[in-house]
């Protein structure tokens, strides 16, 4: 058993250093260890290898694929929850979202080195490569085999697709290197090209992955399910980043997120999480230390004191909240959105949001009279919401305090770093989505196939289903050059999948920069309010159409005036640093 831990312990350093070994060193190498050359024998072999690349994958600032929490005080820029302060869902001021508010802005600029989130990773493609290049020396059967190359394929396809989504073309290396490849070198591959090779793994994982490694519910490997709905996610981003923004054959990509998407929602062991009982369930599994047999939950990290920790939960009062573009998209109780509904109270005081409202908001966004349910903050007693400038507890920018996540007992009485809420990284609900989408961009969707989505997701919150013959045309969305039945889908996407990670991309791969050019506001601010809420001094606006004052989040601040330049926004910067050690790959447009 000693010897199989070394054993183990060593693989992450073979994978690193060997290599990036040339052949003249490979020679020199002691004979009593591992190298290449004697290592690659056995199953044991090739699973120590994996669980070598999937550590690597598990560090969210140079590999978020498998987004999660960072560990320790870096939880709060490098965390799935808090990715839709890239985008206009959240209004993070707290100093250390700096990043986030500067990408919101579009006043993020050329940075030095490679930054969170960004362009860096390398060594992980690295490793995948090493195993790709020596799983075929092993002893054993092929069927066995490829099981674990689709699965390093999976993790090489996925980290290439999320890089192509930032920042282009991509400099692909599908072999192993050494200090004199030609390819470290070489110029970037364009998009498209790049594009086919990841589409290969893809479709390798998601057809020799096994259904299950035997690991049941616990958050173990990547399974072909989970192949399938990376393929889905994938193909979606690219298949309306062609249609939107220019490229060949878009309906190619469409059709394969539809088929993968449909492949796991019809054969697939997973179904949506519920009890009925649409006032919680929504929210309810998000709020759990255990994800273990949710059948909803495909993948996902758990945490455990005393063995990994986080403290993501320390870290809502520097959310900022969430905004009145995101509260404002929830549906009414009818169906309708508020600009149709009869049903929709207004926004005079908070309580009013809530009334006759998808159940969704207040699983979402903190209603004055659940604050002792959820425990908010800690249970001290005050009065919520709280507001920038109130003494004490916690503080939203905008008014709106999040729930979803909020999970009180995984704070209390502990210090920081040793929360253990776990990171969902994979649920079927997104399968849902992806497959609606990709009918609606196709032009071929039907009222089955909203009825096997869209309205399963529905179903599960006891709001009305979306009907092909009546889809309300919303009359804040007629600008945005799409047909009602994709703008539905995409706000049901908008609610369903807040602050999982997806908003900044949506809105990237739909072309829609523009929405990240409209101020992020709060609640209403009128006298009432103002004694309401006693000790604030808020920075307003008021909106242009119904004349109503607001709080304007970043009014005062470097972010106070978003801009999107079309030109560049919708790609990121390549870092100075990586353009000085290779002036082949060059700077991005609009960048340089």
């Amino acid at each position: 058993m000693k010897n199989n831990i070394i054993k183990s312990c060593l693989i992450a350093f073979t994978i690193l250093m060997v290599s990036g070994c040339n052949d003249e060193f490979l020679e020199r190498y002691p004979l009593d260890r591992i190298t290449n050359e004697t290592f690659w024998n056995t199953e044991h072999d090739l699973r120590g290898s994996n669980n070598s690349i999937s550590d690597l994958a598990r560090n969210d600032d140079n590999v978020p694929i498998l987004m999660a929490h960072h560990n320790g005080f870096d939880s709060h820029w490098a965390s799935v929850w808090f990715q839709d302060e890239f985008a206009d869902n959240m209004a993070p001021r707290h100093a250390r979202h700096t990043v986030f508010q500067q990408v919101r802005a579009g006043k993020h600029t050329v940075p030095a080195a490679p930054q969170q989130f960004g362009y860096k990773g390398w060594n992980f493609v690295r490793a995948c490569n090493v195993g790709l290049a020596n799983y075929d020396k092993a002893n054993i059967a092929q069927n066995i085999k490829d099981r674990y190359i689709a699965e390093a394929r999976l993790f090489r396809g996925w980290f290439y697709a999320e890089k192509v989504s930032k920042f282009g073309d991509v400099p692909w290396v599908e072999k192993e290197l050494n200090t004199e490849s030609e390819e470290l070198f070489a110029a970037r591959m364009p998009r498209e090209q790049a594009m086919e090779k990841v589409l290969e793994d893809l479709n390798f994982a998601s057809t020799k992955l096994p259904d299950s490694w035997g690991d049941g519910g616990a958050p173990g490997r990547l399974n072909r399910w989970a192949a399938l709905l990376v393929k889905s996610r994938v193909c979606l981003f690219e298949g309306t980043w062609r249609k939107y923004h220019g490229g060949t054959d878009p309906n190619k990509w469409l059709q394969a997120a539809a088929d993968a998407a449909k492949e796991l929602m019809d054969k697939g062991p997973y179904r949506l999480y519920t009890t009925g009982d649409p006032q919680n369930d929504y929210n309810a599994y998000h709020r759990v230390l255990n994800l273990a047999g949710n059948p909803e939950v495909m993948y996902w990290r758990k945490y455990q004191l005393g063995v990994f920790t986080n403290h993501v939960q320390s870290y809502f009062e520097y959310a900022g909240g969430a905004t009145k573009s995101l509260v404002e998209d929830y549906l009414c109780s009818d169906g309708l959105p508020i600009s149709l509904s009869p049903l929709y109270k207004g926004d005079g005081k908070i309580e009013d949001v809530f009334e006759n409202r998808d159940p969704r908001l207040r699983q979402t966004v903190l209603h004055p009279a659940d604050a002792a349910k959820y425990k908010y903050h800690l249970g001290d007693g005050r009065t919520y919401p709280r507001i920038l400038g109130m003494a004490g507890g916690y503080i939203s920018e905008t008014g709106y305090h999040i729930i979803k996540h909020y999970n009180a007992d995984d704070m209390i009485g502990k210090a920081f770093d040793t929360a253990e809420a776990p990171g969902i990284i994979l649920r079927f609900g997104e399968a849902l989505l992806n497959y609606a989408e990709a009918q609606a961009e196709l032009g071929k969707i039907t009222q089955g196939d909203l009825d096997a989505s869209i309205n399963k997701l529905r179903d599960r919150v006891k709001m009305p289903h979306l009907m092909l013959d009546k889809v309300p045309v919303d009359p804040r969305y007629t600008g945005d050059g799409v047909s009602p039945i994709i703008v539905e889908i995409r706000r049901e996407r908008r609610i369903e999948l807040f602050m999982e990670g997806f908003r900044y991309g949506d809105l990237r791969r739909w072309k829609q920069g523009k929405k990240l050019t409209i101020p992020t506001m709060g609640m209403q601010w009128d006298d009432a309010a103002k004694a309401r809420y006693p000790g604030v001094v808020a920075k307003t606006s008021v909106d242009p159409v119904s004349k109503k004052t607001y709080i304007d989040v970043y009014q005062g601040t470097d972010f106070a005036n978003p801009v999107f330049d079309e030109s560049k926004h919708y790609l990121w910067p390549i870092p100075l640093n990586s353009l000085a050690e290779n002036p082949a790959i060059k700077q991005n447009p609009g960048w340089q």
